[in-house]
Protein backbone atom coordinates (compact mmCIF):
# COMPACT_ATOMS: atom_id res chain seq x y z
CA UNK A 1 0.00 0.00 0.00
CA UNK A 2 1.70 3.16 -1.02
CA UNK A 3 1.53 6.19 1.59
CA UNK A 4 -0.40 8.76 0.97
CA UNK A 5 0.10 12.94 0.55
CA UNK A 6 -0.27 14.50 3.79
CA UNK A 7 -1.90 17.78 3.43
CA UNK A 8 0.17 20.92 4.20
CA UNK A 9 -0.58 22.60 7.23
CA UNK A 10 -0.85 26.85 6.33
CA UNK A 11 1.84 28.75 7.12
CA UNK A 12 0.24 30.53 9.74
CA UNK A 13 -0.86 27.50 11.36
CA UNK A 14 3.23 26.20 11.80
CA UNK A 15 4.14 29.70 13.20
CA UNK A 16 1.65 29.50 15.73
CA UNK A 17 2.89 26.11 16.79
CA UNK A 18 6.61 26.39 16.49
CA UNK A 19 8.03 29.52 18.20
CA UNK A 20 11.56 31.26 16.91
CA UNK A 21 14.06 29.08 18.22
CA UNK A 22 17.11 28.93 19.71
CA UNK A 23 20.56 28.90 17.51
CA UNK A 24 20.84 24.84 16.99
CA UNK A 25 17.51 24.43 18.95
CA UNK A 26 15.37 21.76 16.96
CA UNK A 27 12.16 23.97 15.81
CA UNK A 28 9.52 21.40 14.50
CA UNK A 29 7.44 19.71 17.59
CA UNK A 30 4.17 18.70 16.93
CA UNK A 31 3.49 19.56 13.22
CA UNK A 32 4.53 17.77 10.56
CA UNK A 33 7.86 18.25 9.44
CA UNK A 34 8.59 19.66 5.93
CA UNK A 35 9.17 16.78 3.19
CA UNK A 36 12.49 18.31 2.25
CA UNK A 37 13.70 17.08 5.86
CA UNK A 38 12.36 13.82 5.50
CA UNK A 39 15.72 12.61 4.33
CA UNK A 40 16.98 10.01 7.06
CA UNK A 41 17.89 6.59 5.66
CA UNK A 42 17.98 3.22 7.34
CA UNK A 43 21.33 3.45 8.57
CA UNK A 44 20.82 6.50 10.96
CA UNK A 45 17.71 5.05 12.10
CA UNK A 46 19.51 1.57 13.03
CA UNK A 47 22.16 3.79 14.57
CA UNK A 48 19.26 5.49 16.73
CA UNK A 49 16.91 2.75 17.43
CA UNK A 50 20.29 0.45 18.70
CA UNK A 51 21.41 2.45 20.61
CA UNK A 52 18.34 2.77 22.45
CA UNK A 53 18.33 -1.26 23.57
CA UNK A 54 21.85 -1.02 24.15
CA UNK A 55 21.87 0.38 27.64
CA UNK A 56 22.63 -0.25 31.25
CA UNK A 57 19.51 -0.33 32.36
CA UNK A 58 18.68 -3.21 30.02
CA UNK A 59 21.70 -5.28 30.53
CA UNK A 60 20.50 -4.76 34.02
CA UNK A 61 16.78 -6.08 33.87
CA UNK A 62 18.74 -9.33 31.93
CA UNK A 63 20.43 -9.82 35.27
CA UNK A 64 17.87 -9.19 37.41
CA UNK A 65 15.98 -12.19 35.39
CA UNK A 66 18.38 -14.37 35.68
CA UNK A 67 19.11 -13.74 39.56
CA UNK A 68 15.15 -14.42 40.26
CA UNK A 69 15.57 -17.80 38.84
CA UNK A 70 15.75 -18.07 34.93
CA UNK A 71 18.18 -19.67 32.75
CA UNK A 72 20.58 -17.31 30.89
CA UNK A 73 18.60 -19.33 27.55
CA UNK A 74 15.10 -18.43 28.91
CA UNK A 75 16.65 -14.78 29.84
CA UNK A 76 17.33 -14.07 26.04
CA UNK A 77 14.55 -15.60 24.46
CA UNK A 78 12.02 -13.67 26.96
CA UNK A 79 13.88 -10.38 26.44
CA UNK A 80 14.25 -10.89 22.89
CA UNK A 81 10.41 -12.41 22.53
CA UNK A 82 8.82 -10.04 24.01
CA UNK A 83 10.23 -6.82 22.41
CA UNK A 84 10.02 -8.52 18.76
CA UNK A 85 5.95 -8.65 19.52
CA UNK A 86 5.63 -5.73 20.68
CA UNK A 87 7.67 -4.04 17.95
CA UNK A 88 4.97 -5.21 15.55
CA UNK A 89 2.60 -2.62 17.09
CA UNK A 90 5.58 -0.25 17.32
CA UNK A 91 6.19 -0.22 13.57
CA UNK A 92 2.92 0.44 12.74
CA UNK A 93 2.48 3.46 14.19
CA UNK A 94 6.42 4.34 12.98
CA UNK A 95 4.92 4.68 10.08
CA UNK A 96 2.19 7.39 10.60
CA UNK A 97 5.83 9.28 11.33
CA UNK A 98 7.07 8.36 7.92
CA UNK A 99 3.79 8.92 5.72
CA UNK A 100 3.32 12.25 7.41
CA UNK A 101 6.07 13.32 8.79
CA UNK A 102 4.13 14.03 12.13
CA UNK A 103 5.22 12.44 15.82
CA UNK A 104 3.17 9.92 17.67
CA UNK A 105 1.47 12.07 20.47
CA UNK A 106 0.20 14.37 17.25
CA UNK A 107 -0.95 11.08 15.89
CA UNK A 108 -2.98 9.86 18.99
CA UNK A 109 -5.81 12.47 18.22
CA UNK A 110 -6.76 9.86 15.24
CA UNK A 111 -8.49 7.73 17.58
CA UNK A 112 -8.80 9.52 21.01
CA UNK A 113 -9.61 13.10 19.72
CA UNK A 114 -8.06 16.76 19.80
CA UNK A 115 -8.62 16.80 23.83
CA UNK A 116 -8.40 13.03 24.54
CA UNK A 117 -4.84 12.62 23.22
CA UNK A 118 -3.85 14.77 25.63
CA UNK A 119 -5.77 13.64 28.59
CA UNK A 120 -5.06 10.04 28.03
CA UNK A 121 -1.68 8.93 25.57
CA UNK A 122 0.34 12.20 26.10
CA UNK A 123 -0.22 12.23 29.78
CA UNK A 124 0.88 8.76 30.51
CA UNK A 125 3.58 8.71 27.98
CA UNK A 126 4.93 11.83 29.96
CA UNK A 127 4.88 10.02 32.88
CA UNK A 128 6.81 6.99 31.47
CA UNK A 129 9.12 9.36 29.55
CA UNK A 130 10.33 10.73 33.34
CA UNK A 131 10.56 7.23 35.04
CA UNK A 132 12.09 5.75 32.58
CA UNK A 133 15.04 8.78 32.81
CA UNK A 134 14.81 8.18 36.49
CA UNK A 135 15.14 4.74 36.10
CA UNK A 136 18.37 4.45 33.01
CA UNK A 137 19.91 7.43 35.08
CA UNK A 138 20.00 5.01 38.24
CA UNK A 139 20.88 1.70 36.64
CA UNK A 140 24.12 3.75 34.84
CA UNK A 141 24.74 5.71 38.16
CA UNK A 142 25.07 2.65 39.90
CA UNK A 143 27.51 0.88 37.57
CA UNK A 144 29.61 4.06 37.56
CA UNK A 145 29.59 4.04 40.98
CA UNK A 146 31.32 0.36 41.01
CA UNK A 147 33.60 0.79 38.48
CA UNK A 148 34.82 4.05 40.19
CA UNK A 149 35.28 2.12 43.67
CA UNK A 150 37.12 -0.71 42.26
CA UNK A 151 39.19 1.97 40.46
CA UNK A 152 40.31 3.97 43.18
CA UNK A 153 39.80 1.77 46.71
CA UNK A 154 37.23 4.47 47.87
CA UNK A 155 33.46 4.16 47.79
CA UNK A 156 32.03 6.92 46.46
CA UNK A 157 28.39 8.52 46.59
CA UNK A 158 25.28 7.52 44.35
CA UNK A 159 23.14 10.39 44.57
CA UNK A 160 25.80 13.23 43.17
CA UNK A 161 27.10 11.18 40.73
CA UNK A 162 23.29 10.23 39.55
CA UNK A 163 22.33 14.27 39.53
CA UNK A 164 25.68 15.09 37.56
CA UNK A 165 24.57 12.39 35.37
CA UNK A 166 21.04 13.15 34.65
CA UNK A 167 22.11 16.89 34.06
CA UNK A 168 24.69 16.32 31.28
CA UNK A 169 22.16 14.00 29.81
CA UNK A 170 19.44 16.62 29.43
CA UNK A 171 21.38 19.34 27.90
CA UNK A 172 22.05 17.17 24.63
CA UNK A 173 18.42 16.07 24.40
CA UNK A 174 17.41 19.78 24.36
CA UNK A 175 19.08 20.10 21.22
CA UNK A 176 16.04 17.63 19.23
CA UNK A 177 16.76 14.55 16.40
CA UNK A 178 20.13 16.18 14.89
CA UNK A 179 21.67 15.84 18.47
CA UNK A 180 20.07 12.37 18.33
CA UNK A 181 21.59 11.06 14.94
CA UNK A 182 25.48 12.69 15.93
CA UNK A 183 25.48 11.46 19.59
CA UNK A 184 24.26 7.72 17.35
CA UNK A 185 26.38 7.32 15.21
CA UNK A 186 29.40 8.17 17.32
CA UNK A 187 28.23 6.24 19.93
CA UNK A 188 27.61 3.01 18.41
CA UNK A 189 30.71 1.39 17.20
CA UNK A 190 32.66 1.84 20.47
CA UNK A 191 29.39 0.68 21.89
CA UNK A 192 29.47 -2.48 20.21
CA UNK A 193 33.15 -2.94 20.58
CA UNK A 194 33.07 -2.59 24.31
CA UNK A 195 30.47 -4.81 25.09
CA UNK A 196 32.33 -7.44 22.97
CA UNK A 197 35.05 -7.10 25.00
CA UNK A 198 32.84 -7.88 28.07
CA UNK A 199 32.19 -11.08 26.75
CA UNK A 200 34.96 -11.89 25.56
CA UNK A 201 36.31 -11.44 29.04
CA UNK A 202 33.98 -13.04 31.19
CA UNK A 203 33.56 -16.23 28.55
CA UNK A 204 37.85 -16.52 29.31
CA UNK A 205 37.99 -15.52 32.51
CA UNK A 206 40.07 -18.70 33.88
CA UNK A 207 37.27 -19.44 36.90
CA UNK A 208 35.35 -22.11 35.64
CA UNK A 209 32.08 -20.67 36.30
CA UNK A 210 32.35 -18.00 33.79
CA UNK A 211 33.13 -20.83 30.83
CA UNK A 212 30.27 -20.67 28.47
CA UNK A 213 29.63 -24.52 29.00
CA UNK A 214 28.71 -23.86 32.88
CA UNK A 215 26.84 -20.46 32.21
CA UNK A 216 24.87 -21.93 29.88
CA UNK A 217 24.05 -24.84 32.19
CA UNK A 218 23.04 -22.73 34.72
CA UNK A 219 19.71 -23.15 36.65
CA UNK A 220 16.41 -22.54 34.57
CA UNK A 221 13.32 -21.36 35.82
CA UNK A 222 9.14 -22.57 35.54
CA UNK A 223 6.77 -20.91 33.10
CA UNK A 224 5.40 -18.22 35.61
CA UNK A 225 8.42 -16.98 36.39
CA UNK A 226 9.40 -16.66 32.19
CA UNK A 227 6.58 -14.77 31.54
CA UNK A 228 6.39 -12.73 34.20
CA UNK A 229 9.93 -11.20 32.67
CA UNK A 230 8.48 -11.77 29.25
CA UNK A 231 5.56 -9.54 30.35
CA UNK A 232 7.95 -7.05 31.55
CA UNK A 233 10.07 -6.75 27.69
CA UNK A 234 6.21 -7.05 26.11
CA UNK A 235 5.20 -3.54 28.59
CA UNK A 236 8.25 -1.89 28.19
CA UNK A 237 7.91 -1.41 24.34
CA UNK A 238 4.78 -0.78 24.33
CA UNK A 239 5.18 2.06 26.57
CA UNK A 240 6.94 3.33 23.12
CA UNK A 241 3.84 2.65 21.49
CA UNK A 242 3.23 6.47 21.17
CA UNK A 243 6.47 7.96 20.29
CA UNK A 244 7.55 5.40 17.24
CA UNK A 245 6.86 7.89 14.69
CA UNK A 246 8.71 10.26 16.76
CA UNK A 247 12.37 8.35 15.62
CA UNK A 248 10.85 8.09 12.26
CA UNK A 249 9.14 11.48 11.09
CA UNK A 250 12.48 12.24 9.06
CA UNK A 251 12.89 9.04 7.34
CA UNK A 252 12.70 9.23 3.69
CA UNK A 253 10.49 5.76 2.59
CA UNK A 254 8.55 3.06 5.07
CA UNK A 255 11.33 0.65 3.52
CA UNK A 256 14.11 2.47 5.33
CA UNK A 257 12.19 2.82 8.60
CA UNK A 258 10.93 -1.05 8.71
CA UNK A 259 14.60 -2.07 7.83
CA UNK A 260 16.52 0.14 10.34
CA UNK A 261 13.99 -0.38 12.73
CA UNK A 262 13.44 -4.63 12.71
CA UNK A 263 17.66 -4.93 12.53
CA UNK A 264 18.01 -2.75 15.41
CA UNK A 265 15.23 -4.47 17.60
CA UNK A 266 16.45 -7.91 16.85
CA UNK A 267 20.11 -7.66 16.71
CA UNK A 268 20.12 -4.84 19.93
CA UNK A 269 18.12 -7.20 22.35
CA UNK A 270 20.03 -10.43 21.62
CA UNK A 271 23.21 -8.54 22.38
CA UNK A 272 22.20 -6.53 25.65
CA UNK A 273 20.22 -9.05 26.75
CA UNK A 274 23.32 -11.31 26.05
CA UNK A 275 25.56 -9.61 27.96
CA UNK A 276 23.74 -8.91 30.90
CA UNK A 277 22.22 -12.95 31.71
CA UNK A 278 26.03 -14.11 31.09
CA UNK A 279 27.21 -11.86 33.73
CA UNK A 280 24.54 -13.00 36.65
CA UNK A 281 24.98 -16.65 35.92
CA UNK A 282 28.97 -16.27 35.80
CA UNK A 283 28.34 -14.78 39.41
CA UNK A 284 25.84 -17.93 40.54
CA UNK A 285 23.14 -15.77 40.58
CA UNK A 286 24.62 -12.98 43.03
CA UNK A 287 25.53 -10.16 40.77
CA UNK A 288 23.19 -8.43 38.92
CA UNK A 289 24.57 -6.12 37.35
CA UNK A 290 27.33 -6.85 34.39
CA UNK A 291 29.07 -3.87 35.07
CA UNK A 292 29.95 -4.51 38.44
CA UNK A 293 31.50 -8.11 37.74
CA UNK A 294 33.39 -7.19 35.11
CA UNK A 295 35.05 -4.64 36.85
CA UNK A 296 36.04 -6.90 39.71
CA UNK A 297 37.58 -9.28 37.28
CA UNK A 298 39.94 -6.42 35.49
CA UNK A 299 41.86 -4.26 37.58
CA UNK A 300 44.05 -2.03 34.72
CA UNK A 301 43.22 1.09 34.57
CA UNK A 302 42.21 0.91 30.96
CA UNK A 303 39.74 -1.68 31.15
CA UNK A 304 38.41 0.58 33.81
CA UNK A 305 38.10 3.63 31.35
CA UNK A 306 36.61 1.08 28.82
CA UNK A 307 33.26 0.53 31.24
CA UNK A 308 32.96 3.72 32.20
CA UNK A 309 33.22 5.20 28.86
CA UNK A 310 30.30 1.91 27.92
CA UNK A 311 27.90 2.73 30.45
CA UNK A 312 28.29 6.50 29.90
CA UNK A 313 27.89 6.34 25.96
CA UNK A 314 24.94 3.54 27.12
CA UNK A 315 23.04 6.13 29.66
CA UNK A 316 23.80 9.15 27.54
CA UNK A 317 22.21 7.55 23.72
CA UNK A 318 18.73 5.81 25.53
CA UNK A 319 18.15 8.94 27.83
CA UNK A 320 18.61 11.53 25.14
CA UNK A 321 15.65 9.67 23.64
CA UNK A 322 13.75 9.56 26.85
CA UNK A 323 13.96 13.34 27.30
CA UNK A 324 13.43 13.96 23.44
CA UNK A 325 9.77 11.84 23.13
CA UNK A 326 8.68 13.17 26.68
CA UNK A 327 8.93 16.63 25.77
CA UNK A 328 7.32 15.94 22.54
CA UNK A 329 4.87 14.56 25.17
CA UNK A 330 4.22 16.98 27.18
CA UNK A 331 4.20 19.34 24.08
CA UNK A 332 1.00 17.79 22.80
CA UNK A 333 -0.77 18.59 26.25
CA UNK A 334 0.09 22.40 26.60
CA UNK A 335 1.38 23.43 22.90
CA UNK A 336 2.66 27.31 23.76
CA UNK A 337 5.39 25.56 25.83
CA UNK A 338 7.36 24.68 22.49
CA UNK A 339 9.59 21.94 22.08
CA UNK A 340 12.80 23.38 24.15
CA UNK A 341 11.30 24.51 27.51
CA UNK A 342 8.59 21.20 27.41
CA UNK A 343 11.96 19.38 27.23
CA UNK A 344 13.43 21.30 30.08
CA UNK A 345 10.31 20.74 32.20
CA UNK A 346 10.58 17.07 31.69
CA UNK A 347 14.36 16.67 31.96
CA UNK A 348 14.08 18.37 35.51
CA UNK A 349 11.74 15.72 36.60
CA UNK A 350 13.90 13.10 35.46
CA UNK A 351 16.66 14.65 37.02
CA UNK A 352 14.33 14.40 40.40
CA UNK A 353 13.21 11.25 40.16
CA UNK A 354 17.15 9.72 39.59
CA UNK A 355 17.71 10.37 43.08
CA UNK A 356 15.97 7.82 44.31
CA UNK A 357 18.23 4.80 43.89
CA UNK A 358 15.15 2.26 44.92
CA UNK A 359 13.96 2.56 41.08
CA UNK A 360 16.51 0.20 39.85
CA UNK A 361 14.91 -2.87 42.30
CA UNK A 362 11.34 -1.69 41.36
CA UNK A 363 11.42 -2.41 37.64
CA UNK A 364 9.13 -5.65 37.62
CA UNK A 365 6.21 -3.89 39.77
CA UNK A 366 6.22 -0.29 37.56
CA UNK A 367 6.50 -2.19 34.68
CA UNK A 368 3.48 -4.05 35.57
CA UNK A 369 2.14 -0.75 36.66
CA UNK A 370 2.50 0.95 33.39
CA UNK A 371 1.73 -2.39 30.58
CA UNK A 372 -1.72 -2.10 32.11
CA UNK A 373 -2.50 1.20 30.55
CA UNK A 374 -0.26 1.19 27.36
CA UNK A 375 -1.42 -2.32 26.25
CA UNK A 376 -4.70 -1.53 25.47
CA UNK A 377 -3.95 2.22 24.74
CA UNK A 378 -1.56 0.06 22.21
CA UNK A 379 -4.39 -2.14 20.89
CA UNK A 380 -6.56 0.81 20.63
CA UNK A 381 -4.11 2.58 18.19
CA UNK A 382 -3.08 0.05 15.72
CA UNK A 383 -6.58 -0.79 15.55
CA UNK A 384 -8.06 2.49 14.47
CA UNK A 385 -4.90 3.18 11.97
CA UNK A 386 -5.09 -0.10 9.94
CA UNK A 387 -8.69 -1.11 9.85
CA UNK A 388 -11.10 2.55 10.55
CA UNK A 389 -8.77 4.70 8.85
CA UNK A 390 -6.70 2.46 6.70
CA UNK A 391 -3.99 4.25 6.89
CA UNK A 392 -5.05 7.41 5.62
CA UNK A 393 -4.88 10.59 7.73
CA UNK A 394 -6.50 14.24 7.07
CA UNK A 395 -3.34 15.85 8.68
CA UNK A 396 -4.65 19.65 9.10
CA UNK A 397 -7.92 18.43 10.86
CA UNK A 398 -5.71 16.72 13.43
CA UNK A 399 -5.22 20.55 14.20
CA UNK A 400 -8.83 21.94 13.68
CA UNK A 401 -11.28 21.83 17.04
CA UNK A 402 -15.28 20.65 15.41
CA UNK A 403 -13.30 19.37 12.62
CA UNK A 404 -13.41 15.10 11.79
CA UNK A 405 -11.10 14.35 14.79
CA UNK A 406 -13.17 16.24 17.24
CA UNK A 407 -15.85 13.07 18.28
CA UNK A 408 -17.55 14.63 21.15
CA UNK A 409 -16.62 17.84 22.29
CA UNK A 410 -12.61 16.86 21.51
CA UNK A 411 -12.56 13.57 23.09
CA UNK A 412 -13.36 10.12 21.91
CA UNK A 413 -15.57 8.18 24.51
CA UNK A 414 -15.10 5.08 23.20
CA UNK A 415 -11.02 4.75 22.69
CA UNK A 416 -10.98 6.44 26.41
CA UNK A 417 -13.72 3.61 27.84
CA UNK A 418 -12.16 0.59 25.94
CA UNK A 419 -8.65 1.82 27.70
CA UNK A 420 -10.18 1.68 30.91
CA UNK A 421 -11.89 -1.59 30.43
CA UNK A 422 -8.06 -2.80 29.13
CA UNK A 423 -6.66 -1.76 32.45
CA UNK A 424 -9.52 -3.57 34.51
CA UNK A 425 -9.19 -6.93 32.14
CA UNK A 426 -5.24 -7.01 33.17
CA UNK A 427 -5.66 -6.48 36.95
CA UNK A 428 -8.88 -8.20 37.31
CA UNK A 429 -9.71 -10.63 34.92
CA UNK A 430 -6.56 -12.02 32.96
CA UNK A 431 -4.65 -14.60 34.74
CA UNK A 432 -0.82 -13.78 35.42
CA UNK A 433 0.09 -17.08 33.70
CA UNK A 434 -1.40 -15.82 30.65
CA UNK A 435 0.95 -13.41 28.37
CA UNK A 436 -0.90 -10.18 29.64
CA UNK A 437 0.32 -7.44 27.69
CA UNK A 438 -0.65 -9.18 24.12
CA UNK A 439 -4.00 -10.35 26.02
CA UNK A 440 -5.05 -7.20 26.66
CA UNK A 441 -3.83 -5.45 23.73
CA UNK A 442 -5.70 -7.96 21.27
CA UNK A 443 -8.98 -7.84 23.46
CA UNK A 444 -8.79 -4.01 23.79
CA UNK A 445 -8.46 -3.76 19.66
CA UNK A 446 -11.58 -6.01 19.08
CA UNK A 447 -13.59 -4.50 21.61
CA UNK A 448 -12.77 -1.24 19.93
CA UNK A 449 -13.30 -1.78 16.22
CA UNK A 450 -16.76 -3.22 17.24
CA UNK A 451 -18.15 -0.57 19.58
CA UNK A 452 -16.83 1.92 16.61
CA UNK A 453 -18.45 -0.24 13.87
CA UNK A 454 -21.68 -0.41 15.73
CA UNK A 455 -22.01 3.09 16.32
CA UNK A 456 -20.84 3.96 13.24
CA UNK A 457 -23.99 1.69 11.35
CA UNK A 458 -26.74 3.41 13.90
CA UNK A 459 -28.75 6.76 13.73
CA UNK A 460 -28.27 9.39 16.45
CA UNK A 461 -25.86 11.59 18.12
CA UNK A 462 -23.11 9.06 18.91
CA UNK A 463 -23.37 7.81 15.49
CA UNK A 464 -22.97 11.28 14.14
CA UNK A 465 -19.50 11.41 16.19
CA UNK A 466 -18.16 8.31 15.10
CA UNK A 467 -19.25 8.97 11.04
CA UNK A 468 -16.09 12.12 11.37
CA UNK A 469 -13.83 8.38 10.93
CA UNK A 470 -12.52 9.37 7.28
CA UNK A 471 -14.14 7.08 5.04
CA UNK A 472 -11.84 3.62 4.66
Amino acid sequence: MSATTTPALPETAIASRAPVPLRGIERYGIEPVPAALKTVRWQDLFCIIVNFQLNPGQILVAGLSVVTGLSVGQAILAQTAGTLIAFLAYLVMATVGVDHGIPGQTATRMAFGLRGAKLVPSTLRTIASIYWFGFQTVAGSLAIVAVLDRWTGTPHALLPISLAFGLLQALVAAFGYGSLRILSRIALPLKLAIMGWMLVTMATHPDPRFAPAAVFGFRGGGWLLFVGWFNAAVATWLTMITDAADFCRYSRSRRDMWLGTLLAAGSGTLLVSTVGAYAAAASLGHVANAFQLVAGITGGSLSLALLLLVIVFDNWTINVLNLYTGGLSLLNVFERLGRFRATVLVSAAGIALSAFPSLAQGYTGWLTLLGTAFAPLAGILVADYLVLHRMRLDVPALFEPHGRYWYWSGYNLVAIGWTALGVLLSTLVLPPSWPVPVAALLLSACGYLATMLLLRSRSGPLSRATDRIPAS
